[in-house]
């Protein structure tokens, strides 16, 4: 399995991570624990949460994804064997959101709770607060590294100009830096990170770990007309945003590639991006183990020069 580091946090990481939204959403804690075991199985260790997931569930508060784990970490025993990633920042309820130095202390305890476990590897400000200096909110995850509670920090949907300052602030104050980030990026959605945040990220030599790697399974190809939409909750709301000339154009190039590696779309999806300049791993989910199977093909498949320009091609913006 080829190993990527995070930033310069000297955390290595599979090129696929998992999308840990799923826990408590679209599947129970059994199938949870069932798929975290298979995980495990194709060295794909690397699992990405928050502490709002999945409070957009009727009748959930946030906190099931991470209490999920948890109690799959003391049933297994195997939290040496996961590189663990949370975040902060998003509305947990009335006065609970945002990177105040306060709220991050409170936020970090209660997700060790949840998690059962006493270090996070990767703990990420999931939105840019502009109400709170950056200093405050760098001083207070710098002070979380120094007590060995997280390992690395990292953002999740800054703009490059934040992004920037944020390095700043730590680089002049001498704290902790972001050593990730996570944008929205996809062979749909490429342009906003390729001209914001690819420049910096490389500049600065951070890791990337992108969200709707797979447009919310638009890639996977199963979307391809109007009367697709019922093919999941977000059906419409796919079919509305993707389902267009260029958005077909990328299900054709896909499938033309996917035939010649013996791959699926999916796959092949994953591996594009894994192959792009900045890209560290690549966010996505899966309810199956069938649909795992196809993240482990994706963290192991090695696409042509030739197969990854028919594919940016047919992707251009």
């Amino acid at each position: 399995m080829n190993l990527r580091e995070l930033g310069r946090s000297s955390i290595r990481v599979p090129t696929i991570t998992f999308g840990g939204n799923v826990f408590g959403w679209t599947v129970d804690q059994a199938t949870s624990f069932s798929l975290l075991d298979a995980l495990l199985d194709h060295k794909l260790n690397f699992i990405d949460t928050a502490d709002v997931y999945s409070a957009w569930v009727p009748g959930n508060f946030g906190g099931e994804s991470e209490t999920i784990i948890g109690n799959w970490l003391q049933k297994s025993g195997k939290r040496d064997q996961i590189i663990l990633a949370t975040k902060v920042g998003k509305p947990m309820g009335p006065q609970l959101k945002g990177l105040s130095a306060r709220y991050i202390r409170e936020a970090v305890e209660a997700s060790l709770r949840r998690l059962k476990t006493d270090y996070i590897d990767l703990y990420q400000a999931h939105d840019d607060d502009q109400n709170t200096p950056l200093a405050e909110t760098m001083n207070a995850f710098d002070a979380l590294i120094k007590e060995g509670k997280v390992r690395a920090i990292g953002a999740s949907n800054y703009s490059a100009e934040r992004l920037a300052k944020a390095l700043d602030v730590s680089a002049k104050l001498g704290l902790a830096r972001y050593e990730t980030i996570q944008p929205e990026y996809n062979l749909y959605d490429r342009h906003d990170f390729e001209v914001g945040l690819a420049p910096l990220v490389q500049k600065e030599g951070l890791g990337v770990i992108n969200y709707y790697a797979l447009a919310s399974g638009f890639l996977s190809g199963k979307y391809r007309s109007a009367e697709d939409a019922h093919k999941s909750a977000r059906g419409n709301g796919i079919v509305e945003k993707y389902l267009n000339s260029r958005g077909l154009g990328i299900l054709d190039a896909l499938e033309q590639v996917a035939h010649e590696v013996n791959a699926s779309p999916v796959a092949v999806a994953l591996a594009w991006q894994i192959a792009q300049p900045g890209i560290t791993s690549p966010i996505a989910s899966a309810t199956s183990l069938k649909q795992l199977n196809e993240l482990a093909v994706a963290a192991n498949l090695s696409l042509s020069t030739e197969q990854i320009r028919v594919i940016t091609d047919a992707s251009a913006y």
